[in-house]
């Protein structure tokens, strides 16, 4: 009887086996991960911003010089202090300051005088934290005025359109050398008070007295909104006869 062998077999060897799943598992894990976003720099909202840097802010006097009467304030000076006023108001600018000349010839008679100048300047629209006296060095002179005035501020935009590159060259994803420098030009051009690119407002005080109130309600539970308005109503209301 004769015994057919075996077909000869290749076995892998193990430790190649191994190597060879790891690797496989490897690959399909990262085909499974999602790659890793990037994201790009604001490249154009930097640009735009060094233009804004440049807008240029200056503080400038509105000042006017007021002869110290021992009877007070004129009426040419009284309507020089409206006018004043007014030109304060559209500046929004922060204070108005009356300095009195000390050390001139009638001491006396200019503090009087720049007390009744701070009470018109408020009678005519200034409120009264923002109206303040001070005192300057008249150095002996005998006809020192009162000096009244504020300080307001000018902007200046940059000068745009200097230089212009190929503005279809955008291979780069650069943005060209005007680009903000229309906005930052508008900006100065047609903001309302300048010194608001500066430093923010001064803040108005709290209410007190409406702070009180709503707490006292809240703790007795009761509503601590204001009441209804009934004539606040989207409705079309009738012709006067």
């Amino acid at each position: 009887m004769t015994h057919n062998p075996m077909p000869p077999t290749f076995s892998m060897p193990l430790v190649f086996r191994a190597g060879l799943i790891g690797a496989v598992l490897v690959g399909l894990s990262a085909c499974a991960t999602p790659p890793t976003p990037t994201v790009a720099p604001p490249l154009a909202g930097l640009e735009a911003n060094q233009w804004r840097d440049k807008i240029k802010i200056t503080g400038e006097p509105d000042e006017i010089l007021l002869v110290a009467h021992a009877a007070g304030v004129s009426g040419n000076q009284d309507d020089a202090l409206r006018a004043l006023v007014g030109r304060w108001l559209s500046a929004e600018a922060r204070e108005i300051v009356v300095s009195a000349p000390v050390g001139g010839a009638d001491p006396a008679a200019a503090g009087r005088m720049a007390a009744q100048v701070r009470n018109r300047l408020i009678m005519y629209g200034a409120p009264d934290p923002r109206v303040r006296i001070a005192g300057y060095d008249a150095a002996g002179r005998s006809d020192a005025p009162l000096r009244v005035g504020f300080e307001y501020f000018v902007a200046e935009g940059p000068r745009c359109g200097d230089t212009w590159e190929n503005l279809t060259a955008t291979r780069n994803n650069q943005a060209y050398g005007n680009f903000g420098c229309a906005m930052a030009a508008n900006l100065a051009a047609q903001v309302a008070n300048p010194e608001d690119l500066l430093r923010p407002r001064d803040s108005a005080p709290a209410d007190a007295g409406r702070r009180d109130t709503v707490l006292g309600k809240y703790r007795k539970g009761e509503v601590t909104s204001s009441a209804k308005d009934e004539q606040a109503k989207g409705t079309i209301s009738k012709a006067i006869n």
